[in-house]
């Protein structure tokens, strides 16, 4: 289902995202004259592997589960897309296909541009081919960071750094516990596990051991961060 107009709080991830909001004036506006606004239910397929790229794609609210699918069948989750995130530009510009499934986590909207308008925007500003480097050199270093991670920190380092990351992105004050932060996006131990390349049980017993620390508490919505600072700690102690 299409709907014309962004929402207020919508339109605010978008204009305030950490990239975006780096863009000149005149170049943020060529591009958000030329969207449109799609929005889709928890699990609905926003894009599929191998299908050619047809649209420049940004978060407004919700997120984007990037996955893939393993030989057996089973769905990998690899990454979660953010509000005021864009993505979908490498397709465009190498002309091939979508490498990843893209679904809807929670009720999700999403800013579009069409691959044409994208082409004539970059015509038109010389800025959004530094500014997508930028932003390409940003994802190289993220990634290579987490190889890194992989390779060379314990479970307990990855998770923590992981909810860390969550929190910036999806905390909200708990009503109970104004200190207390809540994790707003909803991942099952499965999903957080696959994040982290590891088992669901040994994600599960970490948590655990952070719940008795009184780091975290797990509730049934969720995570709850209680202590920001301990968690810092944990991330860094092991590096």
């Amino acid at each position: 289902m299409e709907e014309p107009i962004l929402t207020i709080q919508e339109r605010s991830a978008i204009n305030s995202g950490r990239w975006f909001s780096t863009l000149s004036p005149s170049l943020r506006h060529d591009i958000l004259r030329c969207t449109y606004v799609k929005r889709f239910k928890d699990g609905e397929l926003i894009t599929a592997r191998g299908e050619p790229p047809e649209e420049w794609i940004a978060c407004a609210r919700g997120a984007v589960r990037v996955s893939s699918t393993s030989i057996s069948g089973k769905q990998i989750t690899l990454t979660y897309v953010e509000p005021g995130i864009w993505f979908g530009d490498v397709a465009i510009f190498d002309g091939d296909r979508r490498t990843h499934d893209a679904y809807a986590h929670g009720e999700t909207t999403i800013l579009c541009v069409a691959k044409a308008d994208f082409k004539k925007i970059l015509a038109l500003h010389a800025e959004l081919y530094e500014a997508l480097l930028r932003l390409h050199a940003r994802r190289i270093r993220q990634l290579y960071g987490l190889v890194e991670d992989l390779n060379t920190l314990p479970l307990r380092a990855r998770l923590a750094k992981q909810l860390l990351h969550l929190v910036r992105s999806y905390g909200v004050p708990s009503l109970s516990d104004g200190r207390e932060m809540r994790i707003g996006l909803q991942l099952a131990q499965e999903e957080l596990a696959q994040l982290l390349g590891a088992s669901r049980q040994r994600v599960n017993q970490e948590l655990k051991s952070m719940e008795r620390e009184e780091t975290i508490r797990i509730e049934p919505g969720g995570l709850v961060i209680r202590n920001r600072d301990a968690l810092m700690l944990i991330a860094d102690a092991d590096n």
